[in-house]
Parts: structure tokens; sequence; C-alpha cells
């Protein structure tokens, strides 16, 4: 618990967004909660409730949970899941392996034991649960609705954005990111996010193709 305590202070603010955001969008109250504790998909929650503000089909939310979540495909190489021994435990710990519990277990290699993990892993979900359950209740008190709030998601991501492009290798990357978005916005402008992270990826390939051709 304390290993999670500096990250898990960070998740609560962004979370009361979430449950204010599920609110100001019609959204039954039940839905934060429900969406924290059987999808737990922290900025993914976020970009689910525009979605299904906008009944969006199940395919496309389907497929855009898989390519905004995949990073955790590469979580998996380093995570300590292995000193997780119980099956049950060993499911929780893959179903909550979010950036937060990467993050600690990656700067803090050794010393995880299975129950430290859980714990540390639980701590997390209990702070951003407890989070949107605080921003429904504040929803309730607020008088009208807060401009702007759904900004929230786009904002974290730009700052991930830009902690992640602090080198000039990176700025390719950059430039390929907002060419795809630029495209899918004016060819698919309902869709852009969806098809724009797609255009991505293709074009990230290409380039990693390019650049191992030159033995780079």
């Amino acid at each position: 618990m304390k290993a999670s305590l500096a990250a898990g202070l960070g998740m609560i603010p962004l979370g009361v967004a979430f449950g204010v955001l599920v609110v100001q969008s019609g959204l039954p109250w039940w839905v934060a909660p429900a969406l924290s504790i059987f999808g737990f998909a922290g900025s993914l929650e976020l970009l689910l409730v525009g979605m299904m503000v906008a009944a969006t089909p199940l395919a496309a939310i389907a497929l855009t949970t898989l390519l905004v979540n995949f990073r955790h495909v590469f979580y998996a190489f380093t995570f300590p899941l292995h000193v997780v021994r119980n099956p049950i435990a060993k499911f929780y710990s893959v179903y909550a392996l979010t950036d937060e519990a990467y993050a600690v277990t990656a700067a803090e290699r050794k010393g995880w034991t299975s129950w430290r993990l859980l714990a540390l892993q639980i701590s997390f979900q209990t702070y951003w649960v407890g989070g949107g359950i605080l921003g429904v209740l504040l929803a309730g008190v607020i008088p009208g609705n807060i401009e702007g709030l759904e900004f929230a998601l786009c904002a974290l991501f730009v700052t991930l954005a830009l902690d992640a492009c602090r080198t000039k290798e990176q700025v390719p990357s950059v430039l390929l990111a907002s060419a795809s978005f630029a495209v899918a916005f004016v060819v698919v402008p309902e869709q852009a996010l969806f098809f724009g992270m797609i255009g991505f990826i293709v074009l990230l390939a290409v380039r990693y193709g390019f650049v191992a051709r030159k033995g780079k």
C-alpha cells in the first residue's frame, strides 16, 4: 500500500473527473463503479463514456478497446506475475495490470511477493473506484455542468505524449500520429480517433520496416 501511494494519489482526481463525466453525460450513476470494477481500464473508461452516449457499435468499441490497451501485452513481458501462485489470484493480477502497477514494479524490480503485488494492485483499483464514486457524489451537488470535463482524457494523453517525446528520435512518431489523425478527421470525422489509431499503427509498421532495412 505504501508503494502505491504516490501514483495512487494521482489516480483519485482523474477518477473524480470520470465519475462527474458519467453523471453529466446522462448515464446512470452506477455506470462509474460498474466500469471501474468490471472493466478497470482507467483512461479507456473515460473514452467509453463518450462512445456509450453516442451509441457506438459494439464492434467498434471492442476494437478501440483492443487498440488502446494493446500496450498491456508488452507490460506482461517484465511484470512479476510469476510470484503469484494461486490461479484465482493470478487471474486478478492479470486483470488488474494497469499502467501504474507496471510503472511501480518496473522501478522496483526485486522484492515482490504474491501478497505484496496483489496489495499494490488492489490499492490502485480502490483509488480508482473510490475516485469515481466521489465524482458521482460531487456531480449531484454541483450546480449545472462543468464545461470541457471530457477533455480530461485528451489532457492525460497529451501529457503522456509530451513526456514520451523528449528527444529528436521521437519527433517522427509525433508527426506520423498527427498525420494519421488529420487524414482520419477529414475522411471519416465521425470515427476519427478509431481510424486515426489504425492509420498510426500502419505507419509505425512501415517506419519500422524502413528503419530495419537501413540497419539502424
